[in-house]
């Protein structure tokens, strides 16, 4: 073995073990994300879920509407009965829920120590990825491990971003460290690939423009997919709640800490909405990179179709956000269809599908 070829493993080593230090630490984060929600306190985030279900019980919480009647001369003042409705979620003028600390100091602090424990595995994964691109001298993301690996870095990078711009989305925290914990073991255990250059076709700096947006955009869109599941959830308790239904469970105590549903709803829309000129980027990327490495623009091949599938889905989320009929609950349904072809396009076309884009040991 030449000395090239002992550095090239010795770096692969390193960017192996960096990587299972990551998961240690995120497993930390996970465990303190856990504790801020244990230790959150019930009693002061259930102030406002119960006045809003003891104003549903005796009518006063129902949205009334004043309506003028004009009979001879003279108005008559019509109060709409007490009736529960499907109003969409800004409708509500619910507040959005204190978080995942519960406004106690004992769970802001587990709620910063996981914070921070994030950092420090995110820190710890950033040099497992440049160890491995040390490894095989390229963009580190020519097979399933490589772009797993990368995704969910982007991923976590992506919510400290928006923690460092100051939004509030450490309620994310605990779902994003499970996937993370997740998708990494799953990259270390089933679709781990050892060091190998790609087929000399795909050696273009096309690799580095096309893959990396495709890992942003998956990125973006998983915490958006985040943001929807959660607001699908946190809409089904406040339709409870204005129905005076919600109760004092833990299930109800979770769900009110949460940003209302129109927040979430909100959150989601602006991420898919970002990232989507991006995903558009990819598409046409990819099709320049076709065009130098095989000869054509667009060929079919089961990655670009279901790639063009996801554009689509995508592409109806955002229009039929600016249709009056498909707000709310129906919109949030298209998104995670929309997300779920994103998978089915990475995991399913990967493993179970042949075609040009088959990445190599999976």
């Amino acid at each position: 073995m030449n000395i090239a070829a002992a550095v090239n493993e010795n770096f692969a080593n390193y960017s192996n073990y960096l990587i299972r230090s990551a998961m240690f630490v995120y497993a930390l984060a996970f465990l303190a994300h856990l504790a801020e929600w244990a230790f959150g306190s019930r009693s002061k985030v259930a102030v406002q879920s119960a006045a809003l279900a003891a104003g549903a019980a005796d009518g006063t919480a129902a949205p009334s509407v004043t309506v003028r009647v004009a009979q001879r001369g003279g108005t008559t003042t019509l109060e709409r009965p007490t009736v529960i409705t499907r109003a969409s979620a800004s409708d509500r003028g619910i507040e959005d829920g204190p978080g995942a600390a519960g406004g106690t100091e004992k769970g802001d602090l587990y709620g910063r120590i996981a914070v921070s424990f994030t950092t420090l595995a995110w820190l710890l994964h950033v040099a497992g990825v440049a160890f491995r691109c040390a490894s095989v001298q390229r963009a580190p993301w020519g097979n399933m491990y490589e772009f797993s690996t990368t995704f969910g870095m982007v991923a976590v990078g992506a919510y400290l971003v928006l923690l460092a711009l100051g939004k509030n989305v450490r309620w994310i925290g605990l779902f994003l460290t499970t996937s993370v914990l997740l998708d990494l073991g799953l990259a270390l255990s089933v679709l781990y690939t050892s060091s190998d250059q790609l087929v000399p076709a795909l050696h273009s700096y096309w690799l580095w423009i096309h893959v990396s947006c495709a890992i942003i955009s998956g990125a973006v869109f998983y915490l958006a997919a985040v943001g929807t599941l959660l607001y699908l959830l946190r809409d089904a308790y406040e339709v409870a709640l204005t129905a005076g239904r919600a109760g004092n469970g833990r299930w109800a105590d979770i769900m009110r800490r949460l940003p209302a549903a129109a927040t979430l709803d909100k959150f989601a829309y602006r991420m898919n909405a970002l990232v989507f000129p991006l995903w558009t980027f990819t598409i046409i990327a990819g099709a320049i990179w076709a065009q130098a490495a095989w000869g054509r623009y667009w060929g079919w091949d089961p990655k670009e179709t279901w790639s063009f599938i996801t554009w689509v889905a995508y592409a109806g989320y955002l229009h039929a956000r600016a249709t009056a009929g498909w707000k709310g609950r129906k919109a949030a349904y298209l998104a995670l269809i929309a997300f779920a072809c994103f998978l089915f396009n990475y995991y399913g076309v990967n493993i179970f599908v042949t075609g040009k884009h088959s990445y190599a040991g999976v």
